[in-house]
């Protein structure tokens, strides 16, 4: 994968990968909402699929989040985070709670404990139906979810981003959380009327 950094000429600065649009700084409704949906409901150890520009990361410190893992795949972004390219990402890099892995996130949830997490939240492609990297399909397959399942704690939550809601990701939390709920989100993106989608389940059985 290629990932592109670029101003707009409306002054907004966007992030493409693989020359697909993945977000601006122009509308981040939605990935302040993937924060504070966990943070209201408890949790403060926090493992997070997808740096972007920063502003999941951000919305959780503020928060009051204790620890946030960010597991981002393209080296290139945390190049960019680490030398205040993007604008304010030395200062969240830097943060004493913040530990940024490069790596593909399916091996970071791996590599940690079994219900060491109060969430995960995963924002790593456009949705399982607007994938930038074909590869991320696995994401949203069910081996996958059940190994987000096994690391959060008893009272844990699983929150995906998605373009799109998702039947089929819904019903694949359904078979290993007790409760799935969802968040649509309305944005406007580019001049244009969206709707973004957070897919939450809550309490791994």
């Amino acid at each position: 994968m290629t990932a592109h950094l670029r101003r707009r000429v409306d002054g907004a600065l966007e992030l493409r990968v693989n020359g697909v649009f993945v977000m601006d700084d122009a509308e981040a409704s939605s990935e302040r909402l993937l924060a504070q949906v966990v943070l209201d409901l408890g949790a403060r150890d926090v493992l997070v699929g997808g740096l972007g520009l920063g502003y999941t990361l951000r919305a959780l410190l503020d928060g009051g989040a204790g620890r946030v893992i960010v597991a981002e795949v393209e080296p290139d972004v945390v190049r960019w985070f680490a030398d205040d390219t993007i604008p304010g990402g030395r200062e969240l890099a830097a943060d004493p709670r913040t530990a940024i892995e490069t790596g593909d996130v399916r091996d970071i949830v791996a590599a940690q404990s079994g219900m060491s997490l109060d969430a995960i939240v995963l924002d790593v492609d456009n949705g399982p139906d607007f994938l930038v990297h074909d590869a991320n399909a696995q994401v949203y397959e069910e081996d996958f979810i059940q190994q987000c399942a096994v690391r959060l704690r008893p009272d844990g939550h699983l929150c995906v981003w998605s373009m799109a809601d998702s039947p089929a990701v819904r019903g694949r939390l359904r078979q290993h959380f007790e409760r799935v709920e969802t968040h649509e989100v309305p944005v406007r993106l580019q001049g244009r009327q969206e709707s973004y989608w957070v897919l939450r389940g809550s309490r791994p059985r």
